[in-house]
């Protein structure tokens, strides 16, 4: 079972930590907002990640395959989001929230599920997760100890890299300027939208 669990954690870590638009979103959002707010993002992914390894390590075959058979749609709903959290993030390149200001609990929520559903709709996620539970001979049938190992590694893996990040990313913002602010969210925005349009452009070359 520990290894199991160490494997688990090895892979929500190796997966959260891959270049993405997600980590470009997360990474503006502890600069620009703080600490906080990229932690709250960061688990938000942590938790699509979890979701999708309990997935795979369950068997849900059935689930599964509506999602994988669903990837072009997926692809569409989240590379059309991405193109817009771009747009406003190029929109407010210039903003920066004071340090001492409070965290809104609007803001959070946010934060936290706009990240979850843009994990949920990466349909490679899935595949990933399935790989790995073939590899390890998980599915329906034995029980549910080595499963719940599986995702509880995979939920610590990955919301072990967000808090990471937000620590480390957060431990630099007061070195933030204005200037630094603009630059930083105009690439942000730049490379997310770019992502997204990739993301849409791509659904259409998945073979049905």
């Amino acid at each position: 079972m520990s290894s199991l669990l160490i494997r688990g954690f090895v892979l929500g870590f190796a997966i959260a930590a891959s270049p993405g638009p997600i980590f470009f979103l997360c990474l503006r959002r502890t600069l620009v907002r703080g600490r906080l707010y990229g932690l709250v993002s960061g688990l938000g992914v942590a938790t699509a990640d979890g979701f999708y390894a309990a997935l795979a390590a369950f068997g849900v075959a059935a689930l599964a395959s509506t999602l994988v058979s669903g990837r072009r749609a997926l692809a569409l709903v989240g590379g059309f989001v991405l193109v817009v959290l771009g747009a406003r993030i190029l929109l407010e390149r210039g903003k920066v929230v004071e340090s001492g200001t409070p965290p809104n609990a609007r803001g959070l929520a946010w934060a936290y599920a706009s990240t979850l559903g843009l994990t949920i709709t990466n349909p490679a996620t899935i595949v990933s997760f399935a790989a790995l539970a073939a590899t390890l001979g998980l599915g329906a049938g034995g029980g549910i100890g080595r499963p719940a190992t599986l995702v509880a590694g995979v939920l610590a893996g990955s919301a072990a890299w967000w808090c990471a990040l937000a620590i480390a990313v957060s431990a630099m913002r007061a070195r933030v300027t204005p200037g630094l602010v603009r630059g930083i969210n105009t690439a942000s925005g730049v490379v997310i939208a770019a992502l997204g349009m990739l993301a849409i452009v791509s659904a259409f070359q998945f073979v049905p």
